[in-house]
């Protein structure tokens, strides 16, 4: 599983970048999951929770969160982060492909194109067994993706993240050298370059990792593949009225599974 080290494990400096509004996400999960299920939404889990947005905006509503992070610096910078805020959530130091939660929750959330590091066939299915594991039998799984209108095969595209705070000013390029993505393996070999502006000093760190494309169609395919997750509906933008289509943005891939059976 290809991981960005140096960017990830640096989290103070990725939160100031990469830190977006993730209140209109939150509230797109819960109002999904009241209108598939008919109740409200109990817990939560946060996969590749970075540094806690949405474990931490569901913790501030009252709804049982918790954040997993295979990287402990992300865990515990979220972590302090939530204490800050007098939030209580739970964060946990795992692999999303084998984690075990102490009790079901009523919803999975990966976000910020997380899924893209299980470059493998099989984690991908060890991921969805263990997700469907972990879930309420009603429960929701909720993934969001670039769309493919803004990368794809031909244009993996570049993306530039940058914010400042406390007089520390960061800039994250992704896809500095220009990557495509192998038509076979659907993997491109992405560089994303940090620069960070600190104490009238200029540090810069390079990264390397392996990025997965996927489609809506090998979702679904992969999710039957594993026996536990059907693909239920597909979201252009965090908005229940949009479905995936080719609209104007602002517009994202948000794909909503839930276990077989449901």
């Amino acid at each position: 599983m290809a991981e960005f080290n140096e960017l990830y494990a640096r989290a103070q400096y990725y939160d100031i970048a990469l830190g977006r509004d993730i209140r209109r996400e939150v509230r797109f999960v819960t109002d999904l999951f009241r209108s598939l299920t008919g109740r409200p939404l109990g817990s939560v889990l946060e996969i590749a929770c970075g540094p806690g947005y949405h474990t931490r905006a569901f913790a501030k509503a009252g709804v049982t969160a918790t954040g997993l992070d295979l990287r402990p610096e992300m865990v515990a910078f979220a972590g302090q982060r939530a204490r800050e805020d007098g939030v209580n959530a739970t964060w946990i130091a795992a692999d999303m492909r084998d984690f075990t939660l102490p009790k079901p929750v009523d919803a999975i959330i990966t976000m910020y194109d997380a899924l893209d590091c299980l470059a493998d066939q099989d984690d991908v299915i060890a991921h969805f067994r263990n997700v469907a594991a972990n879930l309420t039998p009603d429960g929701l799984y909720v993934l969001e993706f670039t769309h493919p209108h803004d990368t794809g095969f031909a244009d993996y595209g570049s993306f530039r993240y940058e914010g400042e705070r406390d007089g520390t000013r960061v800039i994250v390029e992704w896809a500095t050298n220009n990557p495509s993505y192998h038509p076979l393996t659907m993997i491109a070999d992405v560089e994303v370059v940090m620069r960070v502006i600190e104490g009238g000093k200029e540090r810069t760190f390079v990264d390397r990792a392996s990025e997965r494309m996927f489609t809506t169609p090998e979702i679904a395919a992969v999710a039957r593949l594993s026996g536990a997750l059907r693909l239920d509906r597909a979201f252009g933008d965090f908005d229940l009225a949009r479905p995936l289509d080719a609209g104007p943005p602002p517009r994202r891939m948000i794909l909503a599974l839930r276990p077989v059976g449901r």
